[in-house]
């Protein structure tokens, strides 16, 4: 297999709002898979329409610990909201949204 920097696997987008997010998982030059998360805004800058881009890189080594600690954080979110102390923003956006597992990687 010729080796491609661009190498994409497998990809999901995933549409909130003014946000896209995008899940890309990629291939290095070894074979290795990483994943990358890449948060996409629409903006208008004079009124033009302009789009930022915020990506996070994600390795194999780490994917266990990234996964425990969105868990982790998840879980507290609704711990949270459960007590009625907190709402969430936007409920039927979060509703909306699919569960994320890297156990496929």
């Amino acid at each position: 297999m010729e080796y491609d920097k661009n190498n994409e696997i497998y990809s999901k987008v995933v549409r909130a709002g003014k946000r896209t997010y995008f899940f890309d998982v990629k291939s290095t030059k070894g074979n290795d898979l990483y994943l990358t998360l890449t948060e996409s805004k629409k903006t208008f800058i004079d009124g033009r329409e302009s789009y930022q881009k915020h990506k996070l890189f994600l390795y194999k080594e780490d994917f266990d610990k990234f996964e425990d600690g969105l868990k982790d954080v998840l879980n507290k979110i609704e711990e949270l909201t459960s007590s009625g102390e907190y709402e969430i923003a936007e409920k039927a956006e979060k509703e909306s949204l699919p569960e994320v597992s890297f156990e496929d990687l």
